[in-house]
This record gives structure tokens, sequence and C-alpha cells, in this order.
């Protein structure tokens, strides 16, 4: 379900490049995280009677997240270059375990860790060498808190998938997102668009694309790691170069190697060392028992 997503992810960003030509960044992931709010509360309106402040609060921190991740890497891309923006951005990958690490007390397994450096090393040849620096400019530290906002996104939809309704929380982490990105609008001083066909039937497609998105990742994520989602997840611009590919778009070859690098890097998180192995069947087993 996860790499299924991945693809649909990777699949948006042509279609985001361009809906950015009729409306300003914020105003557009306020209007994006509305439809997709509004199409998850449609299918599950009944359930919604029974939300806890439990759910709330989870939904509430997980939108402040996905808004800090998605507002501060546009933010940074107003005065960094994409591939720079691509590269910083990247660093979600090791920040999820490091995270995990250091405020949780879960240390990664080996071939998890094999995997997040073969990931990274992907991702830093498909942004490119010219993406390959930091100067501590605003643009390059904003962009640098999305990347964590990002990591803090996928271990907190691990820390509350188990304990919460998907459908419930996801309708709450999507609309606060969509109101904080709304409410961005005016510090950034962004002008508001007129009406437009082409902007609405972008918002509401990525809005579904998006409720999609986050309702399978809190699902998928009640049995699979931050660790293992992200490395599936940093597959995404992968499936964007493909879509890039078939639009006319090509990529260089140096990207090429970073792909598969990345590709390879999921496999390798798949593999367990011999000692482990036995462990993790009779720790599946007791899960299934239980």
């Amino acid at each position: 379900m996860l790499v299924l997503i991945t693809m649909v992810w990777g699949g948006t960003f042509l279609l985001v490049q361009h809906a950015m030509t009729v409306s300003g960044p914020m105003f557009f992931v306020g209007l994006r995280f509305a439809a997709a709010a509004t199409i998850v509360a449609l299918f599950s309106w009944r359930s919604l009677r029974e939300l806890t402040l439990f759910e709330l609060k989870a939904g509430a921190f997980i939108g402040v997240a996905i808004m800090l991740g998605y507002g501060l890497q546009t933010v940074g891309l107003q005065t960094i270059p994409s591939s720079q923006s691509a590269f910083i951005t990247a660093l979600y990958v090791p920040f999820v375990p490091l995270l995990q690490w250091l405020v949780l007390g879960l240390r990664p397994g080996l071939m998890p860790s094999i995997g997040i450096m073969l990931a990274f090393t992907g991702l830093m040849l498909l942004s490119g060498p010219a993406g390959a620096s930091f100067n501590f400019s605003p643009g390059e530290i904003a962009t640098l808190i999305s990347a964590i906002a990002i990591a803090a996104e996928i271990i907190l939809i691990s820390t509350y998938a188990g304990q919460v309704d998907v459908r419930r929380v996801t309708v709450v982490q999507l609309a606060t997102t969509s109101v904080l990105a709304f409410l961005m609008v005016v510090p950034t001083q962004e002008t508001i668009p007129g009406f437009s066909w082409f902007l609405l039937g972008s918002a509401l497609g990525l809005g579904a694309a998006s409720a999609a998105i986050q309702v399978a990742m809190n699902w998928a994520q009640k049995s699979v790691s931050p660790t293992r989602a992200t490395l599936i997840y940093a597959g995404e611009p992968v499936w964007a170069g493909i879509v890039g590919r078939i639009a006319g778009e090509r990529l260089p070859a140096i990207a090429l190697v970073g792909a598969g690098m990345i590709v390879a890097a999921v496999i390798v998180s798949e593999l367990k060392t011999k000692g482990k192995a036995a462990t993790a069947a009779q720790e599946l087993e007791r899960e299934t028992q239980g």
C-alpha cells in the first residue's frame, strides 16, 4: 500500500507545478487540503460523531507537522533553487531513525541503517551536485526545518496509528493543515487568485490524492515501522522522475544511478541477519496470537 501511494505522490508533482502558475503556494496548499478533508469527511461522517479528544490532539499534532513540512519547504523555494531544496529535504530520511533514537530511544537495526545510507546517497545523486551546498541562508534553514517536520510527521503517524480511528484522525489532520495554510497567506502577503476551473480541478484532483495518501499512511503505518516507511517514501522522486520522463523530461545518468540506489535501499532494508530472522518470526507469531 505504501509503495502504491508513493507512486501516486510522485505523480502529483507535475500537476502541482502547473497549478503554481495560477495560484500562490500557501493558498493552493490550503485549498488542496480543504478538498482532501472534505472528501474523507464525506466517507466517514457517521464515525466523526465519535471523535475523541485524544484523536483530536493526535490529528492536530500530525497536521501541524504536515503544514510545517509543506509550508516551510515552499517558503524555502522562494529563495533557493529546487535542486538544493530537494537535497536538504532529503535529510528527512536519516532524520527519522535519528529522532527515534534521540527522542524515543529506539535504535535502528543494521540492515535498515544500511538502507537509510543507500537511500540518502541516492537522493543526493537525484538532486544533483548543484544541490549539495549549505550556507545557512534563511531559505536553507526553513527547508532544513521542513525536513525535520516531515520526519516528525512520519514518527507521529506511527506513534498514534494503533490508538486512533484512521478516518477520524485523517479528517482532523487534513483540516488542521488546510486552516494553517490559509492563515499563512496573511504573513506571506500572498495574493489570493481569482476563480479558474483549472485551479478548482487541480485542487480537487490533488485533494483526492492527498486524502488517499494520508488515509493509507495512517492505516499502513500500524504495521510498518517509521524507518521502513521512510525508505519506501524515499522512492517518491523516482516515481516523479518516471512521470516527468513520460511528459518529455530527461533525467541525467547520475540521477538514474541515484534512483537505482533508492530501490536497492528498500530491498536491503527488508533483509534480516540470520540471528534476527528467528527473533522477528517469533515476535510476529506472538503479535498474531495476541
